[in-house]
């Protein structure tokens, strides 16, 4: 049944495009902050075990949310590793890096996220897709205050 939303087809592949990158580098984060929460070591592994188990909890609800919202708008939502491999932003670790390098990592991967979320404004006000607007805006925030959070372990008081 043809899709009749308001939002030409043009807007809708565009928005999609950009949503799939969305969803692949989510995925990818949310794989990296597992596997940070599995392998961290040294003095703060309490306090980096409980907030990576946090935040890739938070990821993986909003990979759902990313994927239906892509169904929402009439396309498959990409779903493989080679999929999001290809569309991803964001660099897997080399080995296990050390519990500083984890929180520098993980810093660079939510500011990626956030301004790659940021850069699909433009098409999607086009479109006039306030749905899409709205869930860029949420996950801009909780990517920005992830960040935050993690730079701030990196300060020296």
């Amino acid at each position: 049944m043809q899709i009749d939303i308001g939002i030409s087809d043009h807007h809708r592949r565009e928005i999609v495009d950009g949503l799939s990158r969305l969803l692949a580098d989510t995925y990818t984060v949310y794989l990296k902050t597992h596997n940070f929460h599995w392998n961290v070591t040294g003095p703060m592994f309490q306090t980096l075990h409980l907030m990576f188990e946090t935040q890739y909890t938070e990821l993986a609800q909003a990979v759902d949310v990313i994927a239906e919202r892509i169904r929402a708008l009439g396309s498959p939502a990409p779903g493989t590793y080679s999929m999001f491999a290809a569309l991803t932003s964001i660099q897997e670790p080399d080995g296990v890096p050390t519990a500083q390098e984890m929180i520098r990592q993980l810093v660079q991967d939510q500011e990626t996220v956030a301004r790659n979320a940021r850069a699909m404004f433009k098409a999607v006000d086009l479109a006039g897709d306030e749905p899409t607007a709205d869930l860029l805006t949420q996950r801009m925030q909780v990517h920005e205050k992830t960040a935050w959070m993690l730079r701030s372990l990196l300060e020296e008081t």
